[in-house]
């Protein structure tokens, strides 16, 4: 008995360290992956002199919002900004139907030539045109300094679509051929059953959708040259490449704000744009996270 007692106390203290080891290194990687975005909030809401003394910090050093005053202030930001969401909003809402309506028939045994269509999506996964065939593709399609020029192109994923298609094939076909003998057809099905019971892959696909959709500034840059149609990411491509303080001083900030704007420098405006740039995103993602891994693994079980 002595000897199984102290085996048992051995193992539960070998337990107790192996925990110990396993939230270290778990707690390490939350906070790589955590303190990134958080020093760049506490950045942006310090006075400049005393954050460009560098170093962790996990506090304001001086709170001040200055620099959150001048970047509202500048017109760009609210094109970019309204742009932004229009494309998030409307992007992620085609993506997602043109991905369910794609989904659908392929998830049905009941499709000729279902794995012919399949392969051919699936072989755009691995094989692309390229950039100058789609450039002219949008280009003879009129698309050029459009709206829709930066979604369409990159409107549906075929990553996504599969993943869809997956969890759809793991709905019985009792619900199906019972909706039929009550006269429903494809669409009914689709928008009355299937939708309904693939919510979880559904919000687990529209928030990479809307997670794209929003750090996409490849489509505006290639396909407009309009400053309408600026989005918050090229913005903020430009913010960072450092003609962010030209562009205020050109729009009337910095003399608007006075002698306080002499105490902003570029590296605090910078953060203050990365800052605002991710607001959204965070926002977002609470509210679909709880059904991000069922989605997935759900969606993952069947090829």
């Amino acid at each position: 008995m002595k000897a199984s007692a102290k085996k048992k106390i051995a193992r539960s203290r070998g337990e107790r360290i192996g925990h110990a080891i396993i939230y270290t290194i778990l707690g390490l990687f939350a906070f790589s992956t955590v303190y990134p975005a958080w020093h760049v909030l506490m950045y942006s809401i310090s006075e400049s002199s005393q954050a460009m003394s560098g170093g962790f910090f996990f506090w304001p050093r001086g709170f001040s919002l200055q620099a959150y005053e001048m970047v509202f202030q500048t017109a760009q930001i609210w094109v970019a900004y309204r742009n932004s969401l229009m494309v998030l909003v409307v992007g992620t809402l085609l993506s997602v139907v043109l991905s369910a309506m794609t989904a659908y028939p392929l998830s049905r045994k009941r499709l000729h030539g279902r794995n012919a269509f399949s392969l051919a999506i699936f072989f755009t996964m691995l094989f692309s045109g390229g950039m100058i065939p789609l450039y002219m593709q949008v280009y003879n399609l009129g698309l050029l300094n459009t709206f829709w020029a930066m979604i369409l192109p990159t409107c549906m994923s075929a990553y996504n679509m599969f993943i869809l298609r997956n969890f759809m094939q793991t709905v019985p076909y009792e619900l199906e051929e019972s909706a039929r003998l009550d006269g429903a057809n494809d669409i009914v099905i689709l928008v009355r059953i299937m939708l309904p019971l693939c919510a979880p892959s559904l919000a687990a696909i529209a928030m990479f959708y809307g997670v794209a959709h929003w750090n996409n500034y490849m489509n505006c840059l290639l396909y407009t040259t309009s400053s309408d149609l600026q989005v918050l990411p090229l913005y903020l491509r430009s913010v960072l490449g450092g003609a962010a303080a030209n562009a205020l001083s050109a729009s009337g900030n910095l003399d608007a704000l006075g002698d306080a704007s002499q105490m902003l420098t570029e590296e605090t405006v910078k953060m203050t744009v990365v800052a605002v740039s991710i607001i959204p995103i965070l926002l977002l993602y609470p509210f679909l996270q709880r059904f991000y891994t069922k989605g997935i693994t759900i969606g993952a079980v069947k090829g």
